[in-house]
């Protein structure tokens, strides 16, 4: 798992926050986070369930559609 500032990280339980800083080696884990929505700042090394959002995905739903695709 490789990250940077301003990627999203979505927690097994679905919970979502913002990675303030990679504190890893090449941007692994662990990770310092800003959770969402409350703001509360904490250190954590994600469980195999969590994965990570680039920030410059699109929104959830708004992805481009893929050749061959109906969309």
């Amino acid at each position: 798992m490789k990250a940077k500032a301003g990627d999203k990280l979505r927690a097994g339980s679905g919970a979502v926050a913002i990675i303030v800083n990679a504190l890893g080696a090449d941007g692994h884990p662990p990770y310092i986070v800003k959770w969402l929505p409350a703001g509360n700042i904490a250190m954590v090394d994600p469980d195999p369930y969590a994965r990570v959002i680039p920030a410059d995905s699109p929104p959830r739903g708004q992805e481009e559609p893929t050749a061959g695709s109906d969309r």
